[in-house]
């Protein structure tokens, strides 16, 4: 777990004391992963917030929430009679909503209190994840 630690001042005996600043995706990241990505993606990352603060039972709630996001998008778009990238845009959108503003807000009222982590690692994952889905959607037109 990447932390850093932080100094505050006791008024008692003007001794400092430490403690570790838990770091966590913030709302905007999930809400990013989840509108360019898909819902599961922005799930995972809140997943892990909640892991990293040890709420197992919450997390796993929020990825099986996320995966049915990710299946709810999936039907809408593909019994749609309107093909078109931009529902899975909005499907995405409504997703990515509810897990940040909803899910994220509810267990991290209070998001300032955590540093923030770097979305660079979950990024590259991602994108190793999505090219070859993409590959498969060029090659089988």
């Amino acid at each position: 777990m990447n932390n850093i630690t932080v100094k505050e001042d006791l008024d008692e005996t003007n001794e400092f004391i430490e403690f570790e600043k838990q770091k966590i995706y913030s709302a905007k990241a999930i809400w990013g992963f989840s509108v360019v990505f898909a819902p599961i993606f922005g799930g995972v990352l809140l997943m892990q917030n909640l892991r990293d603060t040890d709420r197992k039972k919450e997390a796993n709630l929020v990825l099986l929430f996320s995966i049915l996001l990710t299946l709810f998008t999936i039907l809408v778009v593909n019994f749609s009679p309107i093909k078109t990238s931009g529902l899975t845009f909005i499907c995405n959108m409504i997703g990515g909503g509810v897990l940040s503003y909803y899910f994220q807000k509810k267990y991290f009222p209070d998001e300032d209190k955590f540093e923030k982590k770097a979305i660079w690692k979950a990024l590259v994952i991602s994108i190793l994840i999505t090219i070859p889905f993409i590959f498969a959607l060029i090659y089988s037109m």
